[in-house]
């Protein structure tokens, strides 16, 4: 089978131990993530405490892009090798590989936490999102590409179904594409069901490291651009709060009703994602250029910070937002409205768009323009 030759580019001098996202990590519960699979700042991000990473179409392309001269030759390599693939098998291959090459340098991790972190997210292609079976299938192959692959499934109504029957079939899930309390419930809720299964059927209990994706980022991109499209006087302070408001809720509840899945706070776009959640028992996933704005501008860590409550006044300003509300409240979106939630369908065409361009970029490398 083709594989990649490490990269080259030599990363960062090591960091300080005594760095914000370091002491977070030495001194909190908090696991902190790198949200970019990319092996180059995943290295460098595991000298300060980093013990888990993502990967997603957006997040793919963009890694693949900015290393061509790594991911061209394997490219044309894979397409000698397989002369019949089409650009998407092709696409999928190199994420495929990418993630490997990631899952591996977190396998210390995996081994020294018990499989609780140190895993690599990788994401079930976004073209299945309404076909549980699909879904299925494909996070069971994703899973045997390393021990430590957790397997991204979206939070739809299919996703629900889906992540109930991957968990039974042994599957690390980490729910995404979600963006509020009633999807992340639901599909904590589907986790739990499935390895309940496999404890009635006898199966040894194990630790799967599940997380339960809140992309509470994404969720302060909608508000804006609904309060902009519908120009609404909302207090732009208010609006970079929606996403820490609905992770720390959703924190609670979990912690109320015992899941074993952690919440994972993901979509990074503010420092409040990392200094108002920081101390609990969940994930933080954030970028390589945050990582290092937080290191650099000597972020505050607090332990008590995920139980400090959002301010009243900022809540109830952000309730005039009906999709708030929808996020925020346990009971505001039934699974059947999960696929039709704005936010759902954003980031789900987003993610459609990336697949998109990884094929056009296949089909550059390949049949380059004359």
């Amino acid at each position: 089978m083709t594989t990649v030759s490490p990269h080259t580019r030599a990363a960062p001098e090591q960091a300080d131990g005594d760095l914000p996202l370091a002491q977070a990590a030495k001194n909190t519960p908090t696991s902190l993530w790198l949200d970019s699979a990319d092996p180059v700042e995943l290295e460098h991000a595991l000298t300060y405490g980093i013990v888990g990473a993502t990967c997603n179409p957006v997040i793919a392309f963009g890694v693949v892009q900015r290393h061509l001269d790594v991911w061209g030759p394997f490219l044309g390599r894979l397409a000698a090798e397989r002369p019949q693939a089409t650009e998407t098998e092709l696409g999928w291959r190199t994420v495929e590989e990418l993630s490997v090459q990631s899952a591996r340098l977190l396998l210390p991790v995996f081994e020294r936490t018990g499989g609780r972190d140190g895993r690599l997210s990788i994401q079930t292609d976004p073209r299945l999102h309404r076909d549980a079976g699909a879904i299925v299938e494909q996070a069971v192959r994703f899973s045997r590409l390393a021990e430590n692959i957790i397997v991204k499934i979206p939070a739809t109504a299919a996703g629900v179904r889906a992540a109930e029957e991957a968990t039974y079939r042994g599957v690390s899930v980490n729910a995404t594409v979600s963006f509020s309390v009633p999807q992340a419930l639901a599909m904590a809720e589907a986790v739990e069901r499935g390895i309940q299964r496999r404890l009635d059927e006898g199966q040894p209990d194990r630790e799967f490291g599940s997380v339960i994706t809140i992309m509470g980022g994404r969720l302060d991109d909608w508000l804006k651009a609904y309060a902009e499209r519908h120009r609404l006087l909302a207090d732009p302070g208010h609006l970079e709060w929606a996403g820490v408001a609905v992770i720390k809720r959703a924190y609670q509840l979990f912690r109320e009703r015992g899941y074993r899945s952690r919440v994972l706070a993901g979509a990074f776009r503010n420092r409040f994602l990392f200094t108002e959640l920081v101390g609990g028992d969940l994930v933080i996933t954030i970028n390589y250029d945050w990582q290092q704005r937080l290191n650099d501008g000597g972020a505050a860590v607090d332990p008590a910070a995920i139980d400090r409550p959002v301010v009243p006044a900022i809540i109830a300003g952000l309730a005039e937002l009906p999709d708030f509300v929808r996020a925020y409240e346990p009971d505001g979106l039934a699974v059947a409205d999960f696929d039709g939630y704005a936010p759902s369908r954003r980031t789900l065409r987003e993610f459609l768009d990336a697949d998109a361009k990884l094929d056009e970029l296949v089909r550059d490398v390949l049949v380059p323009a004359p």
